[in-house]
């Protein structure tokens, strides 16, 4: 709670010394900014919407079950699988990948879910193949997901 009082208290000091400096330019941002949430918002909206309804449908025993550090090695895959092809803004993954934590799921299956779904583009491999090259994409794409693996694994060696 502090750190939240504390992120709220700076934002608004720095609020107010931009509308000191400049009430125009500070207008402005705000209206970029609402702009801007205006367009995520419905779909952040929906993935909050999704990833509290599975979280409500699967239990903390299920999860762990599923993601936990009893579910071995594929668990863990399939979770990096998952992030693959998942498009989550990474806004909502780092929540999700909490919550996950605390009902149970291992810190190597979590690693491999989050770090896949920030270096591996599966909805984004067309437009990636288009813009840069067949090899490229592919190359990049399974090294990322290969790497995910790696951190993941040292994540539960270390954690």
């Amino acid at each position: 709670m502090t750190t939240l009082i504390i992120i709220y208290g700076l934002t608004g000091v720095a609020f107010t010394a931009s509308l000191i400096h400049s009430r125009q330019k500070t207008k402005r941002v705000l209206k970029v900014a609402l702009m801007s949430f205006g367009k995520t918002g419905a779909s952040l909206l929906t993935v909050l919407g999704i990833v509290g309804l599975t979280l409500g449908i699967l239990t903390p025993e299920k999860i762990s079950a599923l993601v936990g550090a009893d579910a071995g090695f594929l668990a863990t895959v399939g979770a990096a699988v998952a992030g693959a092809v998942t498009l989550i803004p990474s806004l909502v993954a780092f929540p999700l990948a909490g919550s996950l934590l605390r009902a149970g799921a291992s810190v190597m299956t979590v690693s491999a879910f989050i770090t896949t779904l920030v270096m591996v583009g599966f909805a984004t491999f067309p437009l990636e193949m288009k813009v840069l090259g067949r090899t490229f994409a592919i190359l990049r794409n399974a090294l990322g997901f290969l790497s995910a693996l790696v951190i993941a694994a040292l994540m539960g060696v270390i954690l």
